[in-house]
């Protein structure tokens, strides 16, 4: 059954990037080949990307400062509203409006396999507020920025299903039990 999963690397206090968009913090950070959370045991799950514009646009920036091609052969859904955006493969594609309006065709795209949500966060969290959301996968790094892209900023109940380490990274499972109603 094709799950939707939100893997992600974030900081220990809560941030995917700085407040310029960096994820320089990350790439420092020792990782264990083969290890929980792995990227490349992950990556063999996955059918079908979903990322937002700004997580599209960084991963071309780095690709365009280390010489290193679009990693990624799956179909890609960036949701963005500009147009002028170039495609990375010719499996990219742009989407805007509700993530609902592109899931059922991701999901297709994937098989019998998963979907991952790249990155942002509030893409996971528009995804987790349609009840799309089935997973989150996080290495939790011992770093803290102070300020930045939130992680997921929503109001979530979720329900821990496994936990390790790899590397640096403290590394955990959850699946998305559904929203958490705000205090009254």
């Amino acid at each position: 059954m094709t799950r939707t999963v939100y893997y992600a690397a974030t900081t220990l206090d809560g941030f995917l990037a700085d407040e310029h968009d960096s994820l320089d913090w990350l790439l420092t950070q020792p990782l264990e080949e083969g290890g929980m959370l792995d990227y490349g045991s992950f990556i063999g799950g996955i059918g079908a990307l979903l990322m937002g514009r700004t997580t599209y646009e960084w991963v071309l920036a780095h690709g365009a400062e280390t010489g290193e091609a679009w990693s990624y052969t799956q179909p890609t859904w960036v949701m963005t509203h500009r147009e002028d955006l170039p495609a990375a493969s010719e499996q990219v594609r742009f989407a805007a409006g509700d993530v609902r309006e592109v899931h059922g065709a991701m999901v297709a795209a994937a098989g019998d396999k998963d979907v991952w949500v790249v990155g942002g966060g509030d893409l996971a969290g528009q995804l987790a507020d349609a009840g799309l959301l089935d997973e989150v996968l996080l290495s939790i790094a011992p770093v803290t920025l102070g300020a930045g892209r939130p992680l997921l900023p929503r109001r979530l109940d979720l329900r821990l299903t496994s936990q390790g380490r790899n590397g640096a990274f403290l590394c955990a499972t959850y699946d998305v039990v559904g929203p958490r109603a705000a205090p009254a």
